[in-house]
């Protein structure tokens, strides 16, 4: 097949959660199908869209959510070099530019975004581990870096892309179509901008400050903050200092995500850091 920018969509689309099937042995019920089964009314409206493009046949969209056609010539073309079971789906060799579009309707099926804590990522899972590992390898074209780990206890890989830089590039040169999944990859880079913090300055604000957002572990007597922004740390520490409060700063480290980040390290029985105030969660 000669792929342009709509092959390659429907291809994505096939592997992740479309299908090519046929029965011809039949007497009765010959068939060959090609279909995207997906719950969100814009993706299989895409797919409706690009088939007719490249095919000029156009799919019906069922109320249960498929978008499928019948039609054997289409069926052998696309089968002729590609199958598109879980197990055995490949990327096929792609143009940049028509990569983009194989990764997005791809990411669009298979991939989803988390927003909350530590966790700012885009990710994708998969049973094919060697597909996997394929868009891990063609992500690194658009200078997006991944990491790529087996499911314990299960077939299945899990695609992770997380740092800032990597989703700011995974949103320009990959994104989504799903609405919602555009959405909260959005507000995930957004909210790195309140990853800024404002360090008081006097001492009773300093202090509270501390007791408002330290996290205590009680087992090592320590205060600990942590920060994907090493300034934050580092202007932290230097405050403390001048209150006559010493403190480590360790890192970057790697969350169990593959994020890097840094922590600082107080002692909690530094004077003013001793009672029973409530201590807040670790701030991120």
């Amino acid at each position: 097949m000669k792929f342009d920018k709509n092959l390659a969509a429907i291809h994505g689309y096939l592997c992740s959660d479309g299908y090519v099937i046929r029965n011809p042995n039949s007497q009765k019920h010959k068939y060959y199908y090609i279909g995207l089964r997906n719950t969100t009314d814009v993706l299989l409206k895409d797919f409706q869209k690009k088939f007719e493009i490249v095919f000029g046949l156009k799919p019906i969209i069922t109320n249960e959510g498929r978008c499928k056609i019948q039609n054997k010539e289409i069926y052998n073309l696309l089968t002729k070099d590609f199958s598109y079971y879980s197990y055995e789906w490949k990327l096929p060799e792609l143009s940049k530019e028509n990569l983009r579009y194989w990764l997005r309707t791809f990411f669009d099926c298979e991939g989803w975004v988390e927003n909350r804590n530590y966790s700012r990522l885009v990710r994708l899972e998969s049973c094919n581990e060697k597909g996997i590992l394929d868009i891990q390898k063609v992500l690194l074209k658009f200078n997006i870096s991944s990491s790529v780990k087996k499911r314990t206890n299960r077939t299945m890989w899990r695609l992770t892309i997380c740092g800032i830089g990597n989703l700011q590039r995974f949103q320009k040169k990959v994104g989504f179509l799903h609405s919602e999944k555009s959405a909260k990859l959005l507000s995930a880079i957004e909210s790195y901008k309140g990853y800024i913090w404002s360090i008081p300055t006097n001492k009773e604000d300093l202090f509270s400050f501390v007791k408002q957002n330290g996290k205590v572990i009680m087992y090592r007597n320590q205060i600990r903050f942590s920060s994907i922004r090493r300034k934050n740390l580092m202007e932290l520490r230097k405050a403390l200092n001048k209150h006559g409060i010493t403190s480590n700063l360790f890192g970057p480290w790697l969350s169990s995500i593959g994020s890097g980040y840094y922590c600082l390290i107080i002692k909690k029985n530094m004077g003013v850091f001793d009672g029973t105030d409530k201590w807040n969660v670790e701030r991120s």
